[in-house]
Protein backbone atom coordinates (compact mmCIF):
# COMPACT_ATOMS: atom_id res chain seq x y z
CA UNK A 1 0.00 0.00 0.00
CA UNK A 2 0.95 3.54 -0.81
CA UNK A 3 1.88 6.00 1.27
CA UNK A 4 -0.95 8.13 -0.54
CA UNK A 5 -3.13 5.45 -0.09
CA UNK A 6 -2.66 5.15 3.71
CA UNK A 7 -3.06 8.88 4.36
CA UNK A 8 -6.38 8.99 2.04
CA UNK A 9 -7.41 5.76 4.15
CA UNK A 10 -6.56 7.13 7.76
CA UNK A 11 -8.59 10.29 6.63
CA UNK A 12 -11.53 8.52 5.20
CA UNK A 13 -12.34 6.50 8.47
CA UNK A 14 -11.75 9.82 10.73
CA UNK A 15 -14.51 11.40 8.14
CA UNK A 16 -16.98 8.37 8.43
CA UNK A 17 -16.14 7.50 12.02
CA UNK A 18 20.27 14.93 21.04
CA UNK A 19 21.15 18.71 21.52
CA UNK A 20 23.96 20.21 19.01
CA UNK A 21 27.46 22.19 19.70
CA UNK A 22 27.36 25.68 18.92
CA UNK A 23 30.33 25.83 17.54
CA UNK A 24 30.04 24.02 13.61
CA UNK A 25 32.54 22.16 11.15
CA UNK A 26 32.80 25.70 9.53
CA UNK A 27 33.82 27.15 13.02
CA UNK A 28 31.01 29.16 13.73
CA UNK A 29 30.60 30.06 17.35
CA UNK A 30 28.37 31.62 20.01
CA UNK A 31 29.90 34.46 21.00
CA UNK A 32 29.17 36.58 24.15
CA UNK A 33 26.57 39.01 22.61
CA UNK A 34 24.16 35.77 22.00
CA UNK A 35 24.70 36.21 18.09
CA UNK A 36 26.20 32.97 16.14
CA UNK A 37 29.02 34.38 13.67
CA UNK A 38 30.05 32.44 11.04
CA UNK A 39 33.08 34.15 9.83
CA UNK A 40 31.58 35.38 6.91
CA UNK A 41 30.48 38.69 7.58
CA UNK A 42 28.29 39.48 4.80
CA UNK A 43 26.39 36.25 5.89
CA UNK A 44 25.96 36.81 9.26
CA UNK A 45 24.20 40.74 8.64
CA UNK A 46 22.09 38.80 6.18
CA UNK A 47 20.53 36.06 9.00
CA UNK A 48 20.54 39.55 11.31
CA UNK A 49 17.47 40.76 8.47
CA UNK A 50 16.06 37.39 8.15
CA UNK A 51 16.06 36.97 12.04
CA UNK A 52 14.19 40.79 12.21
CA UNK A 53 11.37 40.33 9.91
CA UNK A 54 10.23 36.80 11.09
CA UNK A 55 8.47 38.68 13.70
CA UNK A 56 6.74 40.50 10.87
CA UNK A 57 6.79 43.13 8.57
CA UNK A 58 9.35 46.91 9.17
CA UNK A 59 10.08 49.34 7.20
CA UNK A 60 13.82 50.32 6.44
CA UNK A 61 14.22 52.21 9.33
CA UNK A 62 12.65 49.82 11.79
CA UNK A 63 15.27 47.50 10.25
CA UNK A 64 17.87 49.49 11.21
CA UNK A 65 16.89 49.75 14.53
CA UNK A 66 15.88 46.31 14.98
CA UNK A 67 19.12 45.02 13.29
CA UNK A 68 21.89 47.69 14.25
CA UNK A 69 23.24 47.65 11.05
CA UNK A 70 24.27 50.44 9.31
CA UNK A 71 21.43 51.95 6.79
CA UNK A 72 22.96 51.47 3.72
CA UNK A 73 24.01 48.00 4.06
CA UNK A 74 20.51 46.97 5.37
CA UNK A 75 19.22 48.29 2.65
CA UNK A 76 21.57 47.04 0.04
CA UNK A 77 20.80 43.51 1.63
CA UNK A 78 16.99 43.85 1.63
CA UNK A 79 16.78 44.77 -1.88
CA UNK A 80 19.24 41.85 -2.48
CA UNK A 81 17.27 39.81 -0.76
CA UNK A 82 14.13 40.71 -2.71
CA UNK A 83 15.47 39.97 -6.06
CA UNK A 84 15.88 36.58 -4.89
CA UNK A 85 11.95 36.01 -3.23
CA UNK A 86 13.23 36.25 0.25
CA UNK A 87 12.09 39.36 0.78
CA UNK A 88 9.08 40.64 -0.54
CA UNK A 89 7.64 44.19 0.16
CA UNK A 90 3.68 44.56 1.32
CA UNK A 91 1.41 46.88 0.31
CA UNK A 92 2.80 49.70 2.86
CA UNK A 93 6.34 49.56 0.96
CA UNK A 94 7.72 47.43 4.15
CA UNK A 95 9.88 44.71 3.84
CA UNK A 96 8.21 41.00 4.80
CA UNK A 97 9.50 37.75 4.43
CA UNK A 98 9.21 36.25 0.64
CA UNK A 99 7.62 33.10 -0.54
CA UNK A 100 11.10 31.50 -1.71
CA UNK A 101 11.23 29.86 1.86
CA UNK A 102 7.68 27.92 1.45
CA UNK A 103 9.22 27.28 -2.16
CA UNK A 104 12.47 25.73 -0.56
CA UNK A 105 10.98 24.09 2.43
CA UNK A 106 8.47 21.95 -0.73
CA UNK A 107 11.81 21.07 -2.31
CA UNK A 108 13.76 19.86 0.68
CA UNK A 109 10.55 18.01 2.15
CA UNK A 110 11.26 18.69 5.63
CA UNK A 111 8.07 20.33 6.54
CA UNK A 112 6.31 17.52 8.73
CA UNK A 113 2.73 19.56 7.12
CA UNK A 114 3.46 19.81 3.72
CA UNK A 115 4.50 15.76 3.85
CA UNK A 116 0.98 15.17 4.80
CA UNK A 117 -0.71 17.49 3.11
CA UNK A 118 -0.89 16.59 -0.39
CA UNK A 119 -3.10 13.02 -0.30
CA UNK A 120 -5.03 15.29 2.41
CA UNK A 121 -6.04 17.90 -0.22
CA UNK A 122 -6.23 15.42 -2.56
CA UNK A 123 -9.11 13.70 -1.09
CA UNK A 124 -10.50 17.15 -0.09
CA UNK A 125 -10.93 17.66 -3.77
CA UNK A 126 -11.73 14.48 -4.63
CA UNK A 127 -14.56 14.42 -1.90
CA UNK A 128 -15.94 18.27 -2.75
CA UNK A 129 -14.80 18.85 -6.35
CA UNK A 130 -13.41 22.44 -5.80
CA UNK A 131 -10.01 23.14 -5.03
CA UNK A 132 -7.92 23.24 -2.09
CA UNK A 133 -5.27 25.03 -0.53
CA UNK A 134 -3.01 25.11 2.90
CA UNK A 135 -2.23 29.21 4.03
CA UNK A 136 0.31 29.96 6.40
CA UNK A 137 0.14 33.64 7.92
CA UNK A 138 3.09 36.17 6.97
CA UNK A 139 3.24 39.09 8.26
CA UNK A 140 0.46 40.77 7.15
CA UNK A 141 0.01 38.83 4.26
CA UNK A 142 -1.07 34.67 4.28
CA UNK A 143 1.15 32.81 1.68
CA UNK A 144 -0.15 28.94 0.09
CA UNK A 145 1.98 26.66 0.74
CA UNK A 146 0.35 23.64 -0.59
CA UNK A 147 -2.41 23.37 -3.25
CA UNK A 148 -4.77 20.64 -5.56
CA UNK A 149 -6.88 22.14 -8.47
CA UNK A 150 -9.82 21.35 -10.62
CA UNK A 151 -8.34 19.68 -13.56
CA UNK A 152 -11.28 21.43 -15.64
CA UNK A 153 -14.06 23.91 -15.39
CA UNK A 154 -14.45 27.52 -13.40
CA UNK A 155 -12.05 26.89 -10.55
CA UNK A 156 -10.18 29.51 -8.06
CA UNK A 157 -6.40 29.04 -9.06
CA UNK A 158 -4.23 29.68 -6.18
CA UNK A 159 -0.42 29.02 -6.81
CA UNK A 160 1.72 27.64 -4.66
CA UNK A 161 3.50 30.37 -3.25
CA UNK A 162 1.08 32.96 -3.62
CA UNK A 163 0.74 36.10 -1.26
CA UNK A 164 -2.98 37.02 -0.64
CA UNK A 165 -4.18 39.86 1.88
CA UNK A 166 -4.87 38.87 5.53
CA UNK A 167 -7.86 41.49 4.69
CA UNK A 168 -10.71 39.01 3.09
CA UNK A 169 -11.33 35.65 2.83
CA UNK A 170 -12.02 32.43 5.15
CA UNK A 171 -8.56 31.71 5.42
CA UNK A 172 -7.16 34.85 6.88
CA UNK A 173 -10.29 34.50 9.26
CA UNK A 174 -8.97 31.21 10.57
CA UNK A 175 -4.95 32.86 10.67
CA UNK A 176 -6.38 36.13 12.52
CA UNK A 177 -9.06 34.22 14.98
CA UNK A 178 -6.50 32.97 17.86
CA UNK A 179 -4.14 35.89 17.50
CA UNK A 180 -3.44 37.75 20.41
CA UNK A 181 -5.63 41.02 20.99
CA UNK A 182 -2.76 43.62 20.21
CA UNK A 183 -2.84 41.70 16.56
CA UNK A 184 -6.47 40.75 16.24
CA UNK A 185 -6.79 44.57 16.86
CA UNK A 186 -4.24 46.10 14.35
CA UNK A 187 -5.50 42.92 11.56
CA UNK A 188 -9.41 43.91 11.94
CA UNK A 189 -8.49 47.72 11.02
CA UNK A 190 -8.94 47.47 7.31
CA UNK A 191 -10.37 43.81 7.04
CA UNK A 192 -13.68 43.04 5.33
CA UNK A 193 -14.91 40.80 8.15
CA UNK A 194 -15.59 42.10 12.42
CA UNK A 195 -14.53 41.02 15.42
CA UNK A 196 -18.23 39.29 15.97
CA UNK A 197 -17.44 37.26 13.11
CA UNK A 198 -14.26 35.93 14.28
CA UNK A 199 -15.61 35.28 17.56
CA UNK A 200 -18.32 33.04 15.56
CA UNK A 201 -15.06 31.31 13.93
CA UNK A 202 -13.82 30.34 17.24
CA UNK A 203 -17.27 29.08 18.77
CA UNK A 204 -17.48 26.66 15.56
CA UNK A 205 -14.06 26.03 14.24
CA UNK A 206 -14.39 26.98 10.88
CA UNK A 207 -14.96 30.24 8.59
CA UNK A 208 -17.09 31.02 5.63
CA UNK A 209 -16.11 33.78 2.90
CA UNK A 210 -18.55 34.36 0.31
CA UNK A 211 -17.49 36.75 -2.17
CA UNK A 212 -15.53 38.45 -0.01
CA UNK A 213 -11.90 38.34 -1.20
CA UNK A 214 -13.05 38.18 -5.24
CA UNK A 215 -16.65 38.82 -6.28
CA UNK A 216 -18.22 35.22 -7.59
CA UNK A 217 -15.42 33.04 -5.25
CA UNK A 218 -16.77 31.76 -2.06
CA UNK A 219 -14.28 29.75 0.43
CA UNK A 220 -14.22 27.25 3.60
CA UNK A 221 -11.53 26.98 6.16
CA UNK A 222 -10.45 25.26 9.30
CA UNK A 223 -7.49 25.21 11.37
CA UNK A 224 -4.62 23.42 11.48
CA UNK A 225 -2.63 23.28 14.79
CA UNK A 226 0.92 22.29 16.22
CA UNK A 227 1.74 20.48 18.80
CA UNK A 228 1.09 23.06 21.39
CA UNK A 229 -2.31 23.54 20.41
CA UNK A 230 -1.53 26.88 18.63
CA UNK A 231 -3.02 28.30 14.99
CA UNK A 232 -0.30 27.39 12.74
CA UNK A 233 -2.31 27.46 8.82
CA UNK A 234 -5.45 27.21 7.44
CA UNK A 235 -6.76 24.31 5.13
CA UNK A 236 -9.62 25.49 2.75
CA UNK A 237 -11.43 24.74 -0.24
CA UNK A 238 -12.59 27.25 -2.78
CA UNK A 239 -14.74 27.93 -6.18
CA UNK A 240 -16.66 29.62 -7.66
CA UNK A 241 -20.33 30.99 -5.59
CA UNK A 242 -22.58 29.47 -8.35
CA UNK A 243 -21.66 25.74 -7.94
CA UNK A 244 -20.52 26.27 -4.30
CA UNK A 245 -24.56 27.53 -2.88
CA UNK A 246 -25.13 30.36 -1.00
CA UNK A 247 -24.30 28.97 2.15
CA UNK A 248 -21.31 26.65 1.31
CA UNK A 249 -20.24 26.09 5.21
CA UNK A 250 -23.46 24.04 5.85
CA UNK A 251 -22.10 21.52 3.14
CA UNK A 252 -18.47 21.20 3.29
CA UNK A 253 -17.28 22.53 6.95
CA UNK A 254 -17.72 19.09 8.33
CA UNK A 255 -15.10 18.03 5.65
CA UNK A 256 -12.34 21.07 5.74
CA UNK A 257 -13.06 20.58 9.86
CA UNK A 258 -12.10 16.81 9.01
CA UNK A 259 -9.20 17.39 6.58
CA UNK A 260 -7.69 20.27 9.26
CA UNK A 261 -8.06 17.76 12.67
CA UNK A 262 -6.55 15.00 11.06
CA UNK A 263 -3.59 17.27 9.85
CA UNK A 264 -2.90 18.77 13.16
CA UNK A 265 -3.35 15.00 14.80
CA UNK A 266 -0.45 14.20 12.57
CA UNK A 267 1.70 17.04 13.58
CA UNK A 268 1.40 16.05 16.87
CA UNK A 269 2.10 12.35 16.37
CA UNK A 270 5.42 13.50 15.01
CA UNK A 271 5.87 16.01 17.76
CA UNK A 272 5.90 12.77 20.00
CA UNK A 273 7.74 10.32 17.25
CA UNK A 274 10.37 13.19 17.05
Amino acid sequence: MTSSSTHTDEFDAQFGGTAHDDHGATGAARMDDGEIHSGVGVLDKTVKILDALESGPLTLSQLVATTGLARPTAHRLAIALERHRFVLRDPHGRFVLGSRFAELATAAGEDRLLTAAGPILQTLLDRSGESAQIYRRQGDQRVCIAAVERASGLRDSIPVGAMLSMEAGSAAQILMAWEDSERLHQGLLHAKYTASRLAAVRKRGWAESINEREEGVCSISAPIRNASGQVIAAISISGPSGRMGSAPGRRYAPLVMTAGKYLTDALMKASVNR
